[in-house]
């Protein structure tokens, strides 16, 4: 932070950080400043008297007496609760005190979820490549019954689609699942496709599972 001295409460998050193991870099984003300004805190450039962390602060908390007895206890009940909840909640409680309190509500309670807060949702992205992938499945219509002659025509819907364009190609198999059935079925849609993707999944049908030496697909 050129030109402004790092307010006491950050830097004493960014040292709690570092004693709970985080990087400079990630304890710095949970001070919410940057990595330059932590290095500078470490090597004594923002801490007088040797790298002593100043007893006092800049300015006063305006949270002061309602952070610990009433704003963490509820963040630690609801940890979702979002800063305007507790924005409104001050204002509810204690109508004209707390009037400008919001960013640092904000950043309070960023700081709080980073380092009490549970840990973020990991999920990765499934991509499809043109031309990468083809899905095999047998399916069969629900409540739909079909006879020939009176007497009901057992069959399956063999279904094929390319996993980038959505491309699909379907048609009636006599029996149940087989090998016969898919390698019919495939051979059909690949014609009709024009085209083969570089893989093929059955999403583990018997038919293909039990001949994958023969097939070469991948289950």
């Amino acid at each position: 932070m050129p030109g402004k001295l790092i307010e006491t409460y950050q830097v004493r998050v960014y040292m709690n950080a570092r004693e709970l193991g985080l990087t400079q870099a990630e304890a710095a984003y949970v001070a919410q400043f940057s990595e330059r300004s932590g290095q500078r805190i470490e090597s004594g450039d923002y801490q007088p008297n040797r790298g002593k962390v100043r007893a006092w602060r800049t300015s006063a908390d305006p949270l002061a007496e309602v952070w610990e007895s009433e704003l963490e206890p509820m963040l630690r009940a609801q940890p979702k609760l979002k800063p305007m909840t507790l924005f409104e909640y001050l204002q509810t409680k204690y109508p004209g005190k707390y009037p400008q309190v919001l960013r640092t509500l904000q950043r309070r309670v960023a700081t709080w979820k980073a380092l009490h807060g549970s840990a973020p949702e990991v999920m990765f992205e499934l991509r499809h490549e043109p031309g990468r992938l083809g899905f095999s499945d047998f399916t069969e219509l629900k409540g739909i019954e079909i006879t020939l002659n009176g007497q009901p025509f057992e069959h399956l819907i063999y279904h094929y689609r390319l996993g980038y364009s959505g491309w699909q190609y379907a048609q009636i198999i006599q029996g149940g699942e087989s090998f016969i059935a898919l390698s019919e079925g495939l051979q059909n849609a690949l014609f009709a496709c024009g085209g083969a993707p570089k893989q093929h999944r059955t999403d583990s049908l018997s038919a293909a599972y039990r001949n994958l030496g023969v097939f070469g697909t991948n289950p």
